[in-house]
């Protein structure tokens, strides 16, 4: 039998720990611990309390309440003897955009008393593991948001820490980069370091040896993937479906059903645990089978609500009144967006090369491909933002760029930052962009009740913006882009940073709008939703590698039908880089 001196010494323990800034609690009781050579993973929506609980456990700030311990250190006492020993990588990536990746790396070197003969041995080393031995002499403004963020992780990792705290570092990056910011990491716990890392991404989550729940400060639930998905073994099940909206109200209807998420011609839905332990029947729904669970189930079982989605399933005014396109199939034949031969060049530059593209009404399309792939471009030509040099582009019946002065009214666009008045109330913005768009009278009082009441805004019209969840200014900023009934609309990450819950009901609101006819233009990081989508278009260097639906993608690439999205993502990607 082991002595208990034999077990493993967590490196990092918060106690009971909470944080307020006055009246506002932004984390309450929270505890933890991580041993050497684990991945602690702290999931939420943007916040719930991530960046709060990391920025404690840094020693950047006191806990209100409780106290942490880093490497035997408390972070309050002994905050300098944490700073010293651990590497933290905050949001911002702490880069100095003016000087190279080997200036970059040498101050952090000077900064943590690395002197020149490990640094030559180290650099050598991190510059080979993140890939980054051909781009010494560039800047770090010229770097892509992949490369960046693994310039920033090795200027953390120089001084070889036995602690590394990470604030979502994969946050707008590409699967590609993703994939090897994380094979950065697992060589680096190889060395028995622990890794704290918050993410809102569940993929990430899954790599993870330990799991952290937080949902507005709390603790919802923590352990291993396996034990969480564990909670909800046998409970979740999902329906192939036409008619989604259908399967929906016949859940909403049944009260042993806890959540359910639209997904592409299926729905997937979860039993309440409770119900099911007292006999309570399942719903009698045709065709539903019995699915493994992920980790997204696990925000529908240990969610603080009792049911979720229920009521995104009743009958709701739509927010742009369009001619119905179809359901989950796609029925229309009418062009919205045509691009031919399009080409746009920055001086010797090519960002988009020779685009050809047709998407008709009705339709959702995603943009997917590695940052600086030429995405952003293609879709600032489609909103007739960006001057090209070669080809031919018409959006809702408009050539580009002769009537791109008529084409706002014709579309929506909605940015990454959600482009809202944090200063004005959720009403007040919603009032400004019917301004924008010039809807007056009925039409205006018509379009500001059904975006409350679509977007489910009901209730914090008068709260400001700044104020409350990503969510919530999420589904108000789809609203303030859709008011004015657009033909086409432009969503530019439009999910990052919240919780599994709150993609489903933004995604049910996308599916809406393109059942009336909308046409949605996507780009997303995050491949589960690209599911959601119709027709994904993988970009690479200007050109599309692979256009079509996901089953005709896996089949041209010779994966199986079983594969995920990701798959289908890395092998184009990784056949058009050879190829180039």
């Amino acid at each position: 039998m082991a002595s208990e001196s034999s077990q493993p010494v967590p490196v990092v323990v918060a106690r009971a720990v909470s944080r307020r800034f006055r009246s506002v609690v932004a984390l309450e009781g929270v505890s933890l611990q991580v041993l050497p050579g684990e991945i602690l993973g702290v999931v939420g929506a943007d916040g719930s309390g991530k960046t709060t609980l990391l920025q404690m456990l840094a020693a950047i700030l006191d806990p209100t309440t409780g106290s942490c311990e880093v490497l035997g250190f408390d972070t309050v006492r002994r905050a300098d003897a944490v700073t010293a020993r651990i590497g933290y990588m905050s949001q911002g990536f702490t880069l100095y955009e003016r000087l190279t990746v080997d200036e970059n790396l040498e101050f952090a070197a000077a900064v943590r008393n690395v002197g020149p003969g490990p640094l030559r041995e180290r650099r050598a080393r991190l510059l080979r593991m993140a890939g980054l031995e051909s781009f010494t002499g560039r800047r770090a403004d010229r770097l892509s948001g992949g490369m960046k963020k693994k310039l920033a992780l090795c200027t953390n990792l120089v001084h070889e820490p036995r602690v590394l705290l990470l604030d979502e570092p994969s946050l707008g990056v590409d699967p590609l980069s993703r994939r090897e910011l994380w094979a950065l990491l697992e060589d680096f716990r190889g060395t028995g370091a622990a890794i704290v890392i918050a993410s809102s991404y569940m993929d990430e989550a899954d790599r993870c040896d330990k799991l952290v729940f937080l949902h507005q400060g709390r603790m919802l639930t923590s352990g291993t993937p396996r034990d969480l998905k564990a909670l909800v073994q046998g409970l979740v099940f999902e329906v192939d479906t036409s008619d989604p909206a259908r399967v929906e109200r016949e859940l909403a209807a049944n009260p042993v059903v806890r959540s359910f998420a639209r997904l592409p011609s299926r729905v997937r839905f979860q039993l309440d645990r409770a119900a099911r332990a007292e006999g309570a029947p399942a719903p009698s729904v045709d065709r539903a089978r019995p699915v493994a669970p992920e980790l997204e189930d696990i925000f529908g079982a240990v969610a603080p609500v009792q049911r979720v989605g229920v009521n995104d399933a009743a009958v709701r005014p739509p927010l742009a009144t369009r001619v119905v396109a179809g359901q989950s199939e796609i029925s229309s034949t009418s062009v919205t967006v045509s691009a031919r031969g399009v080409t746009c060049r920055f001086g010797e530059f090519t960002a988009v090369d020779d685009v050809s593209l047709d998407l008709r009404s009705g339709e959702v399309f995603g943009f997917l491909g590695p940052n600086g792939a030429g995405k952003t471009t293609l879709i600032r030509i489609l909103c007739g933002l960006q001057q090209f040099q070669a080809g031919d582009v018409a959006v809702a019946d408009l050539a580009l760029p002769r009537e791109a002065k008529a084409l706002r009214w014709r579309i929506g666009y909605m940015s990454q930052r959600f482009s809202l008045y944090p200063d004005l109330t959720v009403m007040e913005n919603l009032e400004f962009f019917a301004g924008v768009y010039e809807l007056r009278g009925a039409a205006r009082a018509a379009a500001l009740t059904r975006a409350v009441e679509t977007a489910g805004l009901q209730g914090v019209g008068a709260r400001r913006v700044g104020e409350i969840s990503g969510a919530v200014r999420q589904r108000l900023a789809l609203a303030c882009s859709v008011m004015h009934g657009p033909r086409v609309l432009f969503l530019d990450e439009p999910t990052s940073g919240v919780d599994p819950l709150s993609r489903h009901r933004f995604w049910r609101l996308v599916h809406d709008l393109a059942a009336q006819g909308v046409t949605a233009l996507v780009t997303t990081h995050y491949l589960e939703e690209a599911s959601y989508c119709h027709r994904l278009g993988l970009m690479f260097r200007g050109r599309f590698v692979g256009i079509g639906s996901v089953a005709e993608l896996q089949a041209r690439s010779g994966l199986s039908e079983t594969s995920s999205v990701e798959d289908v993502f890395l092998r184009y990607i990784e056949g058009a880089r050879a190829a180039a």
